[in-house]
């Protein structure tokens, strides 16, 4: 009975890392609320693992729906074609773009990534970036600037270096990877299409160095998966991948006819919701306990 509930609340931290990884409203926030309702019964160690990890999920949604696109040794029709036939190069050209785009995060998130964990995943922090990108949504829809930018062959690496300085920003809890990049590609000239698509493909690389730094130093520190981990772990990330398969076309066909600025009015209401629960739980709820 009690791995059946675990696997009931993995299933739901599925859904919502498969929703909020790709929609810019920021997945730790949506994390932090589920972890206020449903907390698992493991251990402090698999949980920190467990958010980064069930990315993985997320990120083979993006390798399936776009392998068209992202795997050079592909013919039009979609099929293989085996090394060294029909060898794309505009596809592997997207790739330099994609590589050099992921450098600053790649570099500090090796460097900060265990002070990030104990200094800023609180619910101040996450509270007050789902707040302040919202606001930045709203104000450049009112604003519009026209797309230099409509087609991913099109990006320059410039850009995609700026857009890369933009995902850094993410590293802080409730920025949004996605609401970060897809934001800071839009204000570099790429179309929202265009910014939404470059921003699924930079989370192969980042997303997957994440989970896989996470998985190294859950192991170095001497922790080991019991056999309800292993199965919550794998239920999570399966959820995730089926529901992302389901938001990344949501989002793509949203965003055609469609600005951001319902986001931002989201990630605004979601960030007083957070601060309204951190709120009632350290004055409300702590305050009879520090009297007694």
């Amino acid at each position: 009975m009690d791995l059946l509930v675990e696997i009931l609340k993995a299933v739901v931290y599925g859904v919502i890392e498969g929703v909020t990884e790709w929609l810019p409203v920021s997945s730790t926030g949506h994390m932090i609320l589920a972890e206020q309702v449903l907390k698992f019964q493991l251990s402090d160690a698999f949980m920190e693992m467990f958010r980064v990890v069930i990315q993985l999920g997320a990120i083979l949604a993006v390798l399936v729906l776009y392998f068209k696109k992202l795997w050079p040794f592909c013919r039009d029709n979609g099929r293989d074609s085996g090394f060294g036939r029909h060898f794309r190069w505009p596809v592997m050209r997207l790739w330099y773009k994609i590589i050099v785009a992921c450098l600053p995060a790649a570099v500090l998130g090796f460097l900060l990534d265990d002070w990030l964990d104990t200094h800023l995943y609180n619910s101040i922090t996450v509270a007050a970036m789902l707040i302040i990108y919202g606001v930045a949504f709203i104000l450049i829809e009112r604003r519009p600037r026209p797309p230099r930018t409509t087609k991913l062959s099109h990006i320059g690496y410039k850009q995609a270096l700026q857009v890369g300085a933009w995902q850094v920003l993410a590293m802080i809890p409730g920025t949004s990877r996605s609401g970060a990049t897809i934001l800071g590609g839009m204000l570099c000239g790429l179309s929202r299409p265009c910014a939404s698509q470059f921003t699924f493909f930079l989370a192969i690389p980042v997303m997957a160095g994440a989970s896989a730094l996470k998985l190294v130093k859950f192991f170095l520190d001497g922790n080991t998966l019991t056999g309800t981990e292993v199965i919550v772990l794998l239920v999570g990330c399966v959820v995730a991948f089926l529901i992302s398969m389901l938001a990344i076309r949501f989002l793509m066909d949203y965003v055609k006819r469609h600005t951001f600025t319902v986001f931002g009015w989201y990630r605004i209401a979601l960030g007083v919701v957070v601060l309204i629960i951190w709120g009632v739980q350290t004055f409300v709820l702590k305050a009879p306990a520090a009297a007694a």
